[in-house]
């Protein structure tokens, strides 16, 4: 699956794989591809700068720590971070749903 088809998902996706532990960028890789089982195999230059961004928006702390004898940042989700994974959660069910009824008409509208 290609960065483009996630455009709109990867903040949730990161945000995720952050929630039960500390990860460094190539950690977080990892656990993106395991957890797809293989999906989502994203390059460095799509995380990198995502998990920059969610670090300035509030949603992740880092701190530079070493792992395996070598020196990494290590991201973690902060107060607001869990809250924005929180909401997005809530707004990828509704959105699924939503799409769910238009793809599968034969599905019971859950709104009635």
């Amino acid at each position: 699956m290609n960065a483009d088809a996630l455009r709109g998902h990867l903040d949730a996706l990161l945000l995720s794989v952050l929630e039960h532990e500390p990860r460094h960028g190539y950690a977080i890789i990892e656990a993106l591809r395991e957890r797809s089982g293989g999906a989502l195999d994203l390059p460095t230059g799509t995380i990198y700068p995502a998990l920059r961004r969610l670090e300035r928006a509030g949603y992740l702390a880092s701190e530079w720590a070493t792992v395996g004898g070598r020196k990494r940042r290590t991201y973690r989700l902060t107060g607001a971070g869990r809250a924005e994974l929180a909401g997005e959660r809530s707004a990828w069910t509704s959105f699924t749903t939503v799409i769910s009824s238009v793809l599968d008409p034969s599905r019971p509208d859950p709104s009635r």
